[in-house]
């Protein structure tokens, strides 16, 4: 009976917050744009380190645009299987 109200609470929460008045199906949207952010802002930084002399954090943030990327990858192939099944 308690499961009820949370839900009809949360749809509410929906309908007064979302634009469309629906609850988001995924967050698989938001995710491929960090993924894209990410990939950038890691690589531009990785980049003015080894540039700079700063060999620790060049490494530190290839590193981290790489998980970046093999996030994005998952998320692509994700969004892939959801339009072809």
């Amino acid at each position: 009976m308690d499961g009820g109200r949370a839900k009809r609470l949360g749809d509410r929460f929906w309908e007064t917050f979302s634009p469309t008045s629906e609850r988001p199906e995924s967050a698989l949207g938001l995710r491929l744009v960090l993924a894209i952010f990410g990939v950038l802002i890691c690589a531009a930084v990785a980049v003015l380190a080894f540039l700079i002399g700063i060999v620790f954090l060049g490494v530190i943030m290839a590193v981290l645009a790489v998980i970046a990327i093999a996030d994005l990858i998952v998320v692509i192939r994700r969004l892939r299987q959801r339009h072809t099944v």
